[in-house]
């Protein structure tokens, strides 16, 4: 067995939900070492997390830049393969720039960068490095969801119709209600996560899945946020409308104030043969509908199953898997990318599904600010 690739973490300590997230990941498939880390800007609290999740401290860094220097002192057979960049959005796209200009494989959160000019000077120090680029839109590795991709490329909805995505979270009340809360959390600040908040953390994740399922692009949209206070620099809750084409419409609906609701991300397609209904909170199921036979429901791990959807099952049918398996396949694909192995283009998303995501985000909110008007996406 090839040894293990190693990898850095940037960010994600204490209790992070993200950082514990990849690092679970990572292990998962047997193909990660975490060898050397700055889970902290604070130092001794980057130490003592270390300590506590027993990474060894001898390749914990100060900062990322000297992380970076240092690792390039070693040889290559020694140093740091591949970083999980796990920082707040800011972070992302100087981070990424600097590790790709030093040879370094990227594994980066979402959004990618904070604006589409980020993205596209990203994209091109990418191409250049020749390196593996991965984006954890981390709902793609549900077994379903390839499923669901694979069978609509095979033809099984014939020409699609109608789109439905939604992404509905109710965290954010418990902040935005407080006037000193909602100034605190960086979320809401656009110096730390860019131009928006619900469309930029969550909305995007939907756009994604809609053209990671449907196999198309998204050309145009119209899009209604909602801000709730003026002192609110950030949307909390969006409407999204999209084309697909003159006769592929659909909305994205994304929220972070939906009382009650946890991680309701949910996709319906709907086409002339049939429609497939997929939800994150139940991602075993995938639903077929029909207007002349009784609805059926694919599950993972069985023989009807697609390839893809297949090479993301690691249990038997009826063994239920879940976010932490989901994010395990995206670093599945890159480790296969990072080792010259042959993988599926479906594996993982990539700088395109950055760039894209980016251009999304910043034309939902051209067309809010123009006045709910129709902005075109670039090709």
């Amino acid at each position: 067995m090839p040894k293990k690739i190693r990898l850095g973490v940037l960010g994600g300590g204490g209790d992070s939900l993200i950082g514990v997230l990849h690092r679970v990941a990572s292990q998962i498939n047997d193909n990660y070492e975490i060898v050397g880390a700055v889970f902290n800007p604070d130092f001794k609290a980057n130490m003592a997390f270390a300590k506590e999740i027993d990474v060894p401290t001898d390749r914990i860094y100060e900062d990322f830049d000297t992380m970076v220097a240092e690792e390039l002192k070693l040889p290559e057979n020694k140093r740091i393969q591949v970083f999980s960049v796990l920082t707040p959005n800011f972070l992302h796209f100087p981070m990424a720039l600097k590790l790709l200009e030093n040879g370094f494989h990227v594994i980066c959160e979402k959004p990618m960068t904070t604006t589409l000019d980020e993205a596209k000077i990203l994209q091109k120090a990418h191409k250049k490095a020749g390196t593996v680029f991965a984006l954890t839109h981390t709902y793609t590795g549900y077994p379903m969801v390839r499923q669901m991709r694979e069978m609509i490329k095979k033809g099984a909805l014939g020409k699609i119709h109608k789109i439905d995505a939604v992404y509905y979270q109710g965290w954010i009340n418990t902040i935005i209600h407080d006037k000193k809360k909602r100034s605190s959390v960086w979320r809401l600040d656009p110096k730390k996560a860019g131009i928006s908040s619900c469309i930029g953390d969550i909305g995007v994740h939907a756009f994604n899945m809609v053209e990671y399922t449907t196999g198309m692009k998204v050309k145009s949209i119209l899009s209604d946020f909602n801000y709730l206070y003026k002192d609110n620099k950030m949307d909390i809750d969006g409407t999204v409308l999209i084309r697909m084409s003159d006769t592929v419409k659909g909305v994205i609906r994304s929220s972070q104030v939906a009382t009650g609701e946890e991680n309701g991300l949910a996709i319906s397609i709907y086409g002339e043969k049939a429609a497939f209904k997929w939800e994150q909170e139940n991602p075993n199921f995938l639903y077929v509908l029909s207007d002349t036979k009784p609805t059926q429901v694919y599950k993972p791990g069985h023989a009807y199953n697609s390839k893809l959807s297949l090479n993301g099952t690691k249990l038997p049918p009826g063994h239920p898997e879940g976010i932490f398996d989901s994010m395990a396949n995206i670093y599945l694909g890159a480790a296969k990318a990072i080792r010259g192995k042959k993988y599926d283009d479906a594996e993982f998303p990539t700088m395109v599904d950055g760039v894209r995501g980016m251009n999304f985000i910043e034309a939902t909110v051209a067309s809010h600010k123009n006045g709910n008007t129709w902005v075109n996406l670039e090709k």
